[in-house]
């Protein structure tokens, strides 16, 4: 009956997969898949138990929920266009350099605006043409902005730094923030930005994706959204920032001085206070931002949630079949395992698939969870997790974000990721053999 269990697990696995590939919602796959395991394992209740489990994680909801929210407030008002013009005005034209500068670039505004698609069409709306008009290829253009689009794994509003916060938290560290767990990936991070840098100019130097003197913006003019915008409102540029600098402020000693002390809060309290001050400096009508507030709440939870949930319910399944405990058996006594499975699983099912969330989730919750058996901290195995999804879909022609700066650039999406897959698997090799 456990070798039958096992073979179960295999099969939910593998289509699990199969549907994914197959661009099958998410959430829709993981319960599905899910719960027929545990109906098989004659375990019905435990996978309804997981999900009504996972509905009411109020640090995850509150802080996934107002970040989302306040996403949808900066994207009425603009500010995140007018950050990202605000950005890109100093460019201008750099050459081949301005390759590596937008990946920077596209990196760094990924942290304020955490989602990957929704980063890359603010971006790419503006600097998609200007390295066209600058003798960049379409698809490396495309490229360069979509490589830079994992930025968002230093993000306190990242719904995988709350997830594996909110379980350090749970686990009995109540002192531990967002903030602690951006210090944990930093080094994977900025060792992984380094290493796409120097493969994403190797590539466009060998695939001669920039020729000076040409301008391969005028082809596409009819397909390629340039911005118009010449003038530029510095103070709105500002506000996709403040949650941000309060957050960072609070995790330094900065926020011991006596005026400061106000900064001490957490990533939801961050997120409406910078609706707020969002609000005043617009001078935006309330109602509207309130609606839209609360709009990104609901999509927050429909989306992200939904997926923690579902992702909670196929783990469940996996439990019921005995998988997970049969997994943990092996990892224990082969530890060296740990580390190939949180970033090679991750990375592989995210370039498959399309988006790294589901195989994330999942491992965060159901390996993760128990690092400390395997001789590791929640967090260090938790963001190695979590930034190699991210590299995987950012290698991955089926992403959003791919298909978003695919369409801006006028090109196909298979020629932008053949640009960006190298940096991406070299990244996420050094992550696993040398930061874990």
């Amino acid at each position: 009956m456990e070798t039958f269990r096992l073979w179960l697990a295999v099969f939910g696995i593998i289509a699990v997969v199969v549907l994914l590939i197959k661009k099958r919602d998410t959430k829709t796959v993981l319960l599905g898949v899910g719960l027929v395991l545990c109906l098989l394992s004659l375990k019905p209740m435990d996978g309804l138990s997981a999900f009504t489990a996972s509905m009411t994680k109020v640090g995850l909801i509150k802080a996934i929920c107002a970040s989302m929210g306040f996403a949808f407030v900066l994207k009425f008002t603009k500010c995140d266009q007018a950050l990202v013009d605000t950005l890109t005005k100093p460019l201008g034209n750099i050459g081949f350099f301005l390759i590596p500068a937008v990946v920077i670039l596209t990196w760094f505004i990924n942290i304020a605006i955490p989602s990957a698609s929704g980063c890359a069409a603010a971006v790419g709306a503006t600097l998609i043409p200007l390295l066209m008009a600058s003798g960049v290829k379409p698809a490396m253009a495309g490229a360069a902005v979509f490589a830079g689009t994992y930025g968002g794994v230093l993000s306190p509003g990242s719904a995988h730094n709350i997830y594996v916060t909110d379980m350090i938290v749970k686990g009995g560290n109540t002192a531990y923030t967002v903030q602690d767990i951006i210090k944990v990936q930093m080094p994977s991070a900025f060792l992984s930005l380094a290493i796409v840098l120097i493969s994403i100019s190797v590539v466009a130097f060998v695939l001669k994706d920039y020729t000076k003197g040409v301008n391969y913006l005028s082809s596409n003019q009819n397909n390629v959204n340039v911005s118009k915008n010449t003038k530029t409102n510095y103070i709105h540029a500002l506000m996709p920032l403040v949650p941000l600098a309060i957050l960072i402020v609070a995790g330094t000693p900065l926020s011991e001085i006596s005026f400061l002390e106000w900064t001490k809060m957490g990533v939801a309290e961050a997120m409406i206070l910078g609706a707020i001050v969002t609000l005043i400096v617009t001078m935006t009508n309330p109602e509207k931002i309130v609606k839209e507030f609360f709009s990104g709440m609901g999509t927050a939870y429909a989306n992200i949630i939904g997926i923690i949930i579902a992702a909670g319910v196929f783990v469940a399944g996996l439990m019921a079949c005995g998988a997970i405990d049969f997994i943990i058996a092996i990892l224990k006594n082969e530890q060296d395992y740990v580390k190939f499975g949180g970033t090679f699983i991750p990375f592989l099912m995210a370039v498959v698939t399309g988006s790294g969330d589901a195989a994330t989730f999942a491992f965060n919750d159901a390996i993760t969870s128990k690092a400390a058996e395997f001789g590791f901290s929640q967090d260090v195995l938790g963001m190695a997790a979590t930034i190699s999804g991210a590299l995987g879909r950012t290698a991955s022609p089926l992403a959003g974000a791919c298909i978003v700066c695919a369409g801006l650039a006028n090109t196909n999406p298979f020629a932008i990721a053949k640009r960006t897959f190298l940096g991406m698997v070299i990244s996420v090799i050094a992550i696993a053999f040398i930061i874990l």
